[in-house]
């Protein structure tokens, strides 16, 4: 059967949740937190995305993102798989480390702010840490809140500004920490916030909302041709980006075919578009004329450990924005 398809779009929110294999403890050691951690903020940078909120249990995680670019899915595919791989790599093992497909909730605007509450809230709600000491428990976005330190993906603006409008610096923080202690213990605050919704369904938000999304969904089935998956959109939007990135190098498709596979320039445009984009090393590959998958893997990497060999070409790319 099929897999329903996601609904992206410029500007979508979503709260994704996902589960270890079998309900595992996949997170039940600290290291392999941070290294999800890692992880996401690779994902983040390389889909553009904003992280409103983040929170790591033991045996599942929670992130609420904003994509600028429709690029949940890829990014997605490539944040579960990437950290799939250096998890099996580290404890000699295969298999699926996540329990089949991640849930993704679209959310409305106007409730980010209260499904970073409930993230936030996931670690007191679960037992492990008390309302009065969630803000020093550092496996959820709380602990990025100062903003020395702070990675670019991550905004905290929307919960402060949920919170009563607070400010972005340290007594707003303090401020919200304890927003976060009153609203724990106000059971009518949380049903009104509808906390109980947050991760059910498919969607958090009024129901104007969720019929907007409905209307929207079936314009872009519309759209899609029969047989066309997530695979082909995410497809058309690394290529927009190659074409944009070749004309910034003074190069044309000829050129793919013509020049040879390992030409400085095609070494650095596949580092720079991996570093930009999920694109997979196959697809790069092929549209790059570069020979296989590893030997673009590889070539990529050795650009980035020597990126004084390729400044030139990285200069002329820089100036390109999208």
């Amino acid at each position: 059967m099929a897999r329903k398809l996601r609904l992206e779009f410029a500007g979508a929110i979503y709260h994704v949740i996902s589960r270890g294999n079998y309900r595992a403890d996949v997170f039940g050691q600290e290291g392999t937190k941070q290294a999800f951690l890692g992880c996401l903020g690779e994902a983040a940078q390389k889909g553009g995305w904003v992280v409103h909120a983040w929170g790591v249990m033991s045996n599942h995680y929670h992130v609420c993102l904003e994509t600028p670019e429709p690029n949940l899915v890829s990014g997605m595919r490539w944040l579960q798989a990437t950290f799939s791989l250096r998890f099996n790599r580290f404890r000699s093992e295969h298999g699926h480390v996540f329990q089949g497909r991640y849930k993704a909730l679209l959310v409305e605007p106007e409730a980010i702010g209260t499904v970073c509450h409930y993230i936030h809230l996931n670690p007191v709600r679960a037992g492990i840490v008390t309302a009065e000491a969630v803000g020093q428990w550092p496996w959820t976005s709380l602990s990025m809140l100062p903003k020395e330190g702070r990675p670019k993906w991550f905004s905290p603006a929307a919960a402060l500004n949920h919170a009563g409008g607070l400010a972005d610096t340290e007594a707003g923080h303090r401020l919200y920490l304890k927003y976060l202690g009153f609203l724990q213990e106000d059971d009518a605050l949380k049903k009104q916030l509808r906390f109980d919704e947050i991760s059910k369904g498919w969607a958090v938000g009024t129901k104007e909302f969720r019929k907007e999304l409905i209307e929207e969904h079936r314009q872009l089935a519309r759209r899609l041709k029969r047989g066309s998956d997530e695979q082909g959109l995410a497809e058309d939007f690394w290529a927009e980006r190659l074409a944009a990135l070749l004309k910034a190098l003074g190069k044309a498709e000829d050129d793919l075919r013509s020049d040879p596979k390992s030409a400085p320039w095609k070494i650095a445009l596949a580092a720079e578009i991996k570093s930009r984009t999920t694109a997979s090393n196959p697809w790069l590959a092929k549209q790059l004329n570069m020979g296989s998958p590893f030997r673009l893997s590889r070539l990529a990497s050795a650009c980035r450990a020597n990126p004084q060999e390729y400044a030139p070409y990285k200069r002329r790319m820089a100036k390109c924005k999208v």
